[in-house]
């Protein structure tokens, strides 16, 4: 007897193809996907269960199939397909990993749980360190949106583990994740047509690209040789980092620079044309950037991720087609206006 493998979130796409990833693992004989509505994709050879994480129906599920590791992906900041409101999604995020942590710790038969959550719980603000490690504390906790959801989760998860330290726990805290079919907030942010920013600020963004995301997942799902090897908390991002001037400069969008109360002003705007996430703590983070080490992603977790950050940024990049504007075009441009302008705060990043 192989595997069983319960994976959650399987009607977005990401969901989706870790669970036609995840079946031709040879020491998996079963995979069940859990979402509230059916995916408009295929999974594959595996069973899929419309069933809401957030009622108590999950548990019986897991006690009917025996399943012995949890892939909990169903942790966004976007609705599905732009349908729905944010309390929704938090919801789903929060109650919905309660809901599921209390199912799996009544459930014997389980031994490993991954949950995708993001670096978002280390907060964005002037005084960050340069660099933060899975053990930086953040200085100060996010206040709302999706980066208080992942908080929360995080808190759930480490109670769940306290409670059963047989179970494996990996905890995995991915970057902006991007790609074709990303559906982040910040990937709704990239595609308008023009970029709103902060004034004075060139904040340092980090991105993971969906198929080493995908990749990584299926790592930590797996058994390792050692029995602690996929558990903890890791950092998952490409290497290097990209300011948010030339990711701008390579969609071909041309900036707005707008004073910081101005653009949280804007936010009621942002949201009328689909930008269900843009809450403070994004604003936060397109202010004073973030950026995670990756160090125990490679020396315990063995992962080297094939996409750098400018990779995965070029790759999202093409599959949204030109920008308004040439970049090469933009860039010239960009140039001439920064040598007039004082660059306040740049420094600060």
């Amino acid at each position: 007897m192989g595997k069983v493998v319960l994976v959650t979130g399987v009607a977005r796409r990401l969901g989706g193809r870790f669970v036609r990833r995840i079946q031709r693992e040879p020491d998996v004989a079963r995979v069940i996907g859990v979402d509230a509505v059916a995916p408009e994709h295929h999974l594959g050879g595996a069973d899929f269960v419309r069933a809401d994480i957030r009622h108590p129906a999950i548990g019986k599920l897991l006690a009917e199939t025996g399943v012995d590791t949890v892939v909990h992906m169903d942790i966004n900041g976007t609705p599905l397909g732009g349908r729905g409101s944010r309390t929704s999604v938090k919801e789903t995020n929060v109650i919905g990993t309660m809901q599921l942590l209390g199912a799996c710790q009544k459930a014997p038969s389980v031994k490993r749980l991954v949950v995708k959550s993001s670096t978002n719980v280390y907060g964005s603000a002037p005084r960050d360190p340069a660099v933060f490690s899975e053990t930086t504390p953040p200085k100060s906790l996010p206040s709302g949106g999706f980066a208080k959801d992942t908080v929360e989760v995080e808190g759930y998860v480490r109670g769940f583990a306290r409670r059963r330290p047989d179970v494996a726990v990996c905890v995995l805290r991915f970057a902006n994740i991007l790609g074709p079919c990303a559906d982040s907030p910040l990937a709704e942010y990239f595609a308008l047509p023009v970029l709103p920013t902060v004034i004075g600020y060139d904040p340092r963004l980090q991105f993971v690209h969906e198929e080493d995301a995908i990749e990584v997942l299926r790592i930590a799902a797996s058994e390792p040789a050692r029995s602690t090897l996929n558990s903890g908390t890791f950092n998952i991002a490409g290497d290097g980092v990209l300011l948010l001037s030339q990711a701008a400069r390579r969609l071909g969008r041309p900036t707005l620079p707008l004073l910081l109360p101005t653009l949280r002003w804007a936010r009621t705007a942002l949201r009328s044309v689909g930008i269900t996430d843009f809450s403070p703590e994004q604003i936060r983070l397109l202010t004073h950037g973030r950026v995670v080490a990756t160090n125990q992603m490679r020396e315990t977790l063995g992962f080297e991720p094939r996409y750098t950050t400018a990779g995965a940024f070029a790759d999202y990049a093409r599959s949204r087609g030109p920008g308004l504007l040439p970049p090469e075009a933009l860039a010239r441009t960009v140039d001439r206006l920064a040598g007039l302008l004082p660059a306040r705060g740049a420094a600060q990043n």
